[in-house]
């Protein structure tokens, strides 16, 4: 494949439009030199920024910005850690004043353990940023209800989790991420719990628009190979859901014509 197709072939979200469909994260590798060749690697245009977790402002400790560059790269702040509404809501004014970050991402937890999202808290949080002029893509469960009033309440993406953060299982629930891509208008991009390329590429294939990995990638043996890998399997995902796939069937079906034999 060329590629020709795939960069052709773009998605915009709070106006602003991508060709790479495939967002990683950083504060997981080894150091950020790895983070920015697995950046790089990903194809990817756009870093998500954990706020609690990577050094942007001591320049007495090894920085994100020196590695992952903010000219090469969109950087989408997010709330990882926060565990109200008004911690999400404070990183956020944080973010905005230190690097002008107006597009950023929503997470409100409910659980140090399980690290699912707090649904109440997520919607209360993101209409409290709506207000204050921020675009919000939001970290969610993957409650087509729940999905429907975070759009409604303005999310400039909706990012349902495929499976809880960290834990690699995969896409566990395909029927909800279907029926909240069918029934969303903004970007939907599924967040959390893919472990490798085929998890990728099966998000694609139901319709996502992109996909967001920390921990598949960071927490492979090969981090940089998996995130050649990744990259791969979200064009080829994105190529078979535009293509459209052959219905499945019960019975076989040659695969030569049959007319005209001997």
């Amino acid at each position: 494949m060329d590629g020709s197709v795939h960069k052709e072939d773009t998605w915009t979200v709070a106006g602003r439009t991508f060709t790479s469909r495939l967002i990683v994260g950083t504060g997981k590798y080894k150091d950020y030199a790895q983070n920015a060749a697995a950046a790089e690697a990903a194809g990817a245009e756009i870093v998500t920024v954990a706020l609690r977790r990577v050094n942007l402002s001591d320049p007495s400790q090894p920085m994100l910005v020196d590695h992952v560059k903010p000219d090469r790269f969109t950087f989408l702040p997010n709330t990882a850690g926060c565990f109200t509404g008004e911690e999400a809501v404070r990183t956020l004014r944080l973010a905005r004043e230190a690097g002008g970050w107006d597009l950023v991402k929503l997470e409100v937890l409910s659980d140090p353990n399980l690290l699912y999202p707090d649904m109440e808290e997520t919607l209360r949080a993101l209409k409290m940023l709506i207000s204050e002029g921020f675009q919000v893509m939001v970290y969610c469960t993957d409650d087509p209800v729940f999905a429907r009033k975070l759009e409604d309440a303005g999310a400039a993406a909706i990012m349902p989790l495929a499976a809880p953060i960290g834990s690699g299982l995969g896409i566990l629930n395909a029927v909800n991420l279907r029926i909240i891509i069918d029934q969303t208008k903004v970007p939907v991009l599924v967040d959390a719990g893919l472990g490798t390329a085929s998890d990728a590429a099966l998000a694609m294939e139901l319709g996502c628009d992109a996909v967001l990995m920390n921990t598949a990638i960071s927490n492979a043996q090969d981090p940089i190979r998996m995130a050649r890998a990744m990259k791969h399997a979200v064009i080829a995902g994105r190529e078979a859901f535009l293509a459209g796939r052959m219905p499945k069937k019960v019975f076989g079906e040659a695969s030569s014509p049959s007319g005209g034999l001997i």
